[in-house]
């Protein structure tokens, strides 16, 4: 299929994790092309990443049936915390051993052609505000509810990255000063205590002192098989300790959203990620927690909208900010 007939603006957008490589061919008006999914070789270091990212590109551009001298430009949205002036990850938990690797020269100069790197929830934050729950918007933050918790922050229209790139690590503020242990190597973070990976270490916690309940059960009686999702079943088919768990996340998801309307005032936060679809059995207990905690005004300026674009939001996102750096 040729696509360049119609002159129409195409971007190839990246989304790399610390498990998947996600790429696409996207039009300006959002649409994709062709897209292709394979797993991240973290273990092969920076070069083997590259040189995934590339064989990704090079099965989208072959999938389309265009050359890469049709694509505008190249964004590239990834984990950690980077510096989009200079186009390099500084460090990023996701991507082990990462430090101050200069992704976007690298893949640019494989693929001979310009390339952007923004940090992957602020393409997220993108994605959603140009295509999905966020249009129309001017202020907003988009939350993450994931394994981790990232975010975006939307000031008139805008993401906003602060002064070194590094703006929107929202996952990172400390919500208990004497809180769990974090991967970012501080005590009590939101995502220490809100995340997928807190509910779940606060699950085998209890199951471990042995709490009575089904959790365990529902792993197939395998401590490390106990996950958020597992969880999640444990409190659908009834499992009191499982519902207090969910609810107490939910709780601290509250504590971090109250945090971010009082500081930001936004008219809208939209809310992704996979620990999200737990809809109500979360969000009602967060929602209850942020509205006490909010100063009333802000409360009533803001609404919440579930994220619409999935998966997909990161790399069009990436897309996006490709658009917007290359024009």
């Amino acid at each position: 299929m040729c696509v360049t007939e119609n002159m129409e603006r195409l971007a190839l957008g990246i989304d790399l994790g610390g498990t998947k490589i996600l790429t696409a061919i996207i039009s300006a008006r959002g649409e994709i092309l062709s897209r292709d999914y394979r797993a991240t070789p973290v273990q092969e270091g920076p070069d083997g990443v590259v040189k995934a990212i590339v064989d990704s590109a090079n099965v989208v551009l072959g999938q389309a049936g265009i050359a890469i001298t049709d694509i505008e430009a190249v964004g590239i949205g990834a984990p950690g915390i980077s510096n989009p002036d200079t186009g390099s990850i500084l460090t990023s938990p996701n991507l082990p051993g990462w430090c101050n690797v200069p992704l976007r020269d690298m893949v640019a100069d494989k693929l001979d052609i310009k390339c952007f790197l923004v940090n992957d929830a602020n393409a997220a934050a993108l994605g959603e505000l140009s295509f999905g729950a966020g249009r129309g918007a001017h202020n907003f933050i988009y939350v993450t509810l994931s394994t981790g918790i990232g975010g975006g922050i939307v000031v008139d229209g805008r993401v906003y990255s602060g002064a070194t790139g590094f703006a929107g690590e929202i996952g990172h503020m400390t919500i208990d000063d004497d809180g769990p242990l974090c991967n970012c190597g501080n005590k009590g973070c939101w995502e220490a205590l809100a995340s997928g990976s807190a509910l779940e270490t606060e699950a085998r916690r209890w199951v471990e002192e042995g709490a009575t309940t089904t959790i365990l059960a529902c792993a197939g009686g395998e401590l490390d098989k106990v996950t958020a999702r597992v969880v999640q079943v444990a409190a659908e088919q009834g499992d009191e300790l499982a519902q207090k768990l969910i609810a107490r996340t939910g709780r601290y998801v509250g504590v971090g959203l109250a945090n971010l309307i009082n500081i930001f005032n936004p008219e809208l936060i939209v809310i992704g990620g996979g620990l999200s679809n737990m809809g109500d059995v979360l969000l009602k207990p967060a929602f209850k927690e942020a509205e006490e905690r909010a100063y009333k005004a802000s409360w009533q300026a803001v609404r919440f909208a579930r994220a619409e674009l999935g998966a997909d939001s990161g790399v069009l996102g990436a897309a996006v900010f490709a658009f917007r750096e290359g024009s």
